[in-house]
Order: structure tokens, then sequence, then C-alpha cells
């Protein structure tokens, strides 16, 4: 993978951030990461980054605005309705996700039922 694709990575999740409150959910962070054949360790880098870090600050910030939370909250995304917010709270921790679904899928070995499946036999007892 190229230090541009990574970037480029960082770029994207930054833009779909900001346009989450503009209720533009467009951007698919696993599809994405399947189609330019990331690696593990890049999905872990960005996992690790503090895009994501802020990723999940946001997730967690409007989670208390939705609860009724704190005035830090309520002062900061006040201006969302409780039902967009709650949207962009599920796109926001849908890619978070879906880097981690990656991130385990990347694994090293084979994987469960790809190869060498038994079929299953019934055993009779007399």
């Amino acid at each position: 993978m190229s230090f541009k694709e990574t970037d480029e990575l960082y770029y994207l999740v930054e833009k779909s951030i900001d346009d989450a409150f503009e209720e533009k959910f467009l951007f698919d962070l696993y599809v994405y990461v399947k189609l330019c054949e990331f690696k593990r360790f890049e999905i872990r880098d960005f996992i690790e980054s503090s895009t994501a870090a802020n990723l999940s600050s946001i997730v967690f910030d409007l989670e208390l605005y939705i609860k009724g939370g704190d005035e830090i909250s309520k002062q900061a995304y006040g201006h969302l309705s409780i039902p967009k917010a709650r949207r962009v709270k599920d796109y926001l921790y849908k890619i978070l996700t879906d880097s981690w679904k990656y991130e385990q899928e990347r694994r090293p070995g084979r994987k469960p039922g790809t190869k060498n499946k038994r079929k299953r036999t019934t055993v009779t007892h007399k």
C-alpha cells in the first residue's frame, strides 16, 4: 500500500466526519479498505491514530448528548436534533467498527471454514 493511499484514508475519514454533520453519509470504510487491499498493520495504525481517537471522542460526546448529557455536550451539539444526532453517531461508529472488523479479518492464518471442511456424520448407537 502506498503512502498516498494511507493519507487518502485519513483525509476521507476526516471529510466524512464533516459531511456527517450535514447528513451526507457517503463513505463506507470497509468497502474502501477492501478495494484498496490495505494491510493489517496499516489498519492497526489507523485504529491507533489521532483521527480514530477523535472519531471515538465525537461518538462518545454524541452519545452523551442523546442521553441528555451534561451542559458541555448540549452546548456543543445543541444545534442538532436528537434523531439527527443519533444518525450521525451511528454513521461515525460504523466507521470505527468497520476498521475493527477489517483488522480482525486480516489476521494471519487460515480463515475458519475455508478449506478441509469436514462433513458432519451422524453416529448411531446400538
